[in-house]
């Protein structure tokens, strides 16, 4: 399914699928239903969690993680 949608989308970027939710739980983004939170992770080169949006404004969230990426990220 994910691969599908990662050519569809023309993503440059692989997708996670989690069915057991071991990484959903381990990033603590498993809700009390059992469902996986919309949460953004930002997330380095050398794979250290530099920001976690708990919040997502659908319209404005892209701009503000690239907007956090350009002034911490380099």
């Amino acid at each position: 399914m994910q691969q599908k949608f990662v050519e569809k989308e023309k993503l440059e970027i692989p997708l996670l699928a989690d069915p057991e939710k071991k990484v959903t739980t381990a990033f603590g983004a498993l809700s009390k239903s059992g469902m996986a939170s919309r949460y953004t992770y930002v997330i380095d080169k050398q794979g250290v969690v530099k920001k976690i949006y708990t919040t997502v404004k659908v319209d404005a969230h892209p701009q503000e993680v690239l907007d956090y990426i350009k002034a911490n990220l380099k």
